[in-house]
């Protein structure tokens, strides 16, 4: 589309608000497809003094896609606190600034707080400008009906006894869905080492959100190793996994196995309630919540 056009469109649809100075406008940008950015964010980036960004040249592509020209402030993980103490000096002499990270919303699991913060700090006003999220879009296609809320945790730690420490947490947090970021050379690692903790827990793999090869799978962890080493491809791009929450526990014992209820009940003469129930549900593959519920069961009140 001409750009000409495309700023034509945007000042017609979001020419009419309010943009004051002396503002940082936070701004989301394309995770992949460039025709999720908002018609108000091409506006404001059409009108702001200068463009802080996560690399310049990321940015840079983005406006000269737009027919834009703004001068860039390179804002980083490795420069923010510094960056953050030029761009509030700015805005105090009433320029109006956007921050962009490469893509999605700034500051989830990318740099921007520290702004934000520096910039809340000083007095100064901070305006979000909505858009393309690759948590919330991997969220709305996971379809997990059994999670009270998410939790987002970015990156796990790619050594294997730090990243074992977080999956057990992970284990822990049984009501919640989680959503987790992880690059192509480690997905294969990450996704092994959850199906070996939680085998039964559902998982919805998002690979290349918003663009041409987008790939949404979702089933039991078990089966999702398997899945990845069909197909080079699937190692390919960079990946948003949820995992979903623990299923409710079966109310009825007899839903259960014979074999793991009487483990549980060999496990309940010389161990707590708790780690008899986890033990149980680790060696056959089970829910921990429904062999909790057994338990509870079997010890009776007291």
């Amino acid at each position: 589309m001409n750009p000409l056009l495309i700023q034509q469109a945007a000042a017609e649809a979001a020419g009419a608000q309010q943009y004051p100075p002396a503002t940082l406008y936070v701004v989301a940008t394309p995770i992949g497809n460039l025709a999720d950015l908002s018609l108000r964010a091409i506006h404001l980036l059409g009108r702001v003094d200068a463009v802080a960004c996560e690399d310049t040249r990321v940015t840079a592509g983005l406006l000269h896609h737009l027919g834009l020209d703004r001068p860039l402030i390179a804002v980083h993980e490795h420069n923010e606190a510094q960056a953050a103490a030029q761009i509030v000096q700015r805005l105090q002499a009433g320029e109006r600034i956007a921050y962009a990270s490469d893509a999605g919303t700034p500051a989830v699991s990318d740099p921007g707080a520290r702004l934000v913060a520096a910039v809340q700090a000083a007095g100064l006003r901070v305006m979000p400008l909505p858009g393309p999220s690759a948590v919330l879009t991997a969220l709305s296609a996971a379809g997990d009906t059994q999670a009270r809320g998410f939790r987002f945790l970015g990156f796990l730690s790619p050594k294997a006894q730090a990243r074992e420490r977080e999956i057990q947490a992970l284990a822990a947090a049984a009501d919640e869905a989680q959503v987790l970021f992880e690059a192509p050379h480690r997905i294969e690692a990450l996704v092994a080492a959850l199906a070996a903790a939680l085998p039964t827990r559902r998982l919805t793999l998002a690979r290349e959100l918003s663009k041409q090869f987008e790939t949404l799978v979702t089933g039991p962890l078990a089966e999702l190793p398997a899945w990845l080493a069909a197909d080079p491809n699937r190692l390919r791009g960079e990946f948003v996994l949820v995992l979903h929450a623990e299923p409710a526990a079966e109310a009825a014992a007899d839903a259960l196995p014979a074999e793991a209820l009487r483990l549980l009940d060999l496990l309940l003469r010389e161990l707590p309630l708790k780690q008899a129930a986890a033990l149980s549900a680790e060696a056959h593959g089970l829910p921990r919540k429904a062999l909790y519920a057994a338990a509870l069961a079997r010890r009776g009140p007291g």
